[in-house]
């Protein structure tokens, strides 16, 4: 028998996934993390860590085979010989180490690093290179021997080998995820001794250390492999294999990823690749989404009203929706301030423009994605809240023109799960 269990750490709490040989799922369990000062973060990680897998029943348990971990992208820690963090762990979203932007920028301003493999993915305020350039100014960044992400971390205290990493959470480290190296003027940035060996997502790395194995019920034959950020997680659940397939998460915002057979990069519009084997996952992301319905509908008033929508026709109401001023991509305009009037006396009416402008908005990011060298688009699956809105589905189709499915699985543990489920057969050779 067997199975394989994946464990997503979000921004708001940690889920784990066991799934059989079949891929089907055999158990889940969550914890939602409890508000604890930036300095016990890793403490609360790790127990978190622990505490989910003790949660997998017994049974299950003992036929672990192997185990992924997912992370939230560009989340650091610095740590020592021992692997221990020598700081509090800084979050995707931390921007702290912003100031450091003005030396790197200088830095690729030179004319040998004008075409530098890489640049647009690191001159980011909250990317992993920007933060580790900060770490290099601060009085205890003589004792760091290791740069992890958190995913890399969390595996470490399974594995217990440090420094081991995948291309999924180095992309913003500056790895070349091309070439599949770092490139050659990250040695000039005198980091390079720090980062983390890179492997493919799913690599075993080693088995559950003994100890470990025995606090937390795992068998000795349980290997630990290389993982993955939350985001490529949540799009390996949805099962998108192919080509032109591709997963938009209707959550807050609205998030597009596309499988290519060719990366794009374009940092006006904040579009990058992700390596997905052969293939690149192409993303990029619109501030509209589900946030803007929030602003104006109850959950029970957006069901209602939906039911009602004439989805066959469209509605002439051509709105921008947005919380707030400010959109990246399909248009980059720090200052595009929402568009949301005329707005009808009927509030069916006023969705169906909200719904009709928002599909609209998507269409244009697949077509900018494909205008920019991906492979054309052939299928949508849907994540998020969003993907249960029939009527919403039914316009996005009416635009989209290729088939509209919602995802049989949309929980980044799953996809993580399924990562797992890959390392057999490198364990096995």
């Amino acid at each position: 028998m067997g199975c394989y269990l994946g464990i997503d750490f979000g921004t708001s709490g940690a889920r784990a996934a066991a799934i059989d040989v079949e891929k089907r799922l055999c158990a889940q369990v969550s914890q939602r993390f409890e508000q604890v000062t930036p300095e016990d973060w890793a403490i609360h990680w790790q127990q978190t860590l622990f505490h989910l897998i003790q949660q997998i029943p017994t049974e299950i348990r003992e036929q672990v085979r192997a185990i992924a971990i997912n992370g939230t992208s560009s989340t650091v820690l610095l740590c020592d010989r021992a692997g221990q963090p020598l700081d509090a762990p800084l979050l995707y979203n931390d921007a702290r180490a912003a100031a450091q932007l003005e030396p790197l920028t200088a830095f690729f301003a030179q004319e040998r690093y004008a075409n530098a493999p890489c640049r647009e993915n690191v001159l980011n305020a909250t990317s992993s290179l920007v933060k580790l350039l900060w770490w290099g100014q601060q009085p205890f960044y003589g004792q760091a021997k290791y740069l992890m992400h958190q995913a890399d971390w969390l595996a470490f205290l399974l594995h217990g080998q440090p420094g081991v990493s995948d291309y999924h959470n180095c992309l913003k480290l500056g790895y070349d995820v091309a070439q599949l190296r770092y490139p050659g003027w990250m040695e000039e940035l005198g980091v390079l001794p720090l980062l983390p060996t890179v492997l493919t997502p799913g690599t075993a790395i080693a088995p559950v250390l003994p100890a470990i194995a025995s606090q937390l019920g795992l068998s000795l034959d349980c290997w630990v492999c290389a993982g993955t950020t939350d985001s490529i997680a949540a799009f390996l659940a949805s099962g998108a294999t192919l080509p032109g397939e591709a997963v938009t998460s209707l959550g807050s915002t609205l998030v597009l990823k596309l499988l290519s057979q060719t990366p794009v990069e374009n940092g006006k519009y904040g579009i990058y690749s992700h390596r997905l084997g052969d293939l690149w996952l192409v993303g990029g992301a619109s501030n509209t989404g589900g946030g803007v319905l929030q602003q104006f509908f109850t959950p029970d008033e957006l069901q209602t009203l939906s039911a009602q929508i004439p989805v066959e026709y469209a509605s002439p109401l051509d709105y921008y929706p947005l919380t707030k001023p400010g959109e990246r991509f399909p248009i980059n305009d720090p200052t595009l301030p929402p568009r949301l009037a005329p707005r009808p006396d009927r509030p069916v009416e006023f969705l169906h423009g909200l719904l009709e402008s928002m599909a609209r908005i998507e269409a244009a990011g697949y077509r900018q994605l494909q205008d920019l060298g991906a492979t054309p688009l052939a299928t949508v699956y849907t994540a998020g809240g969003g993907a249960a809105n029939s009527a919403w589905t039914a316009i996005r189709s009416r635009h989209l023109q290729v088939p509209v499915l919602r995802s049989p699985q949309t929980d980044a543990a799953d996809g993580t799960a399924l990562l797992a489920a890959t390392s057999l057969k490198a364990v096995a050779a």
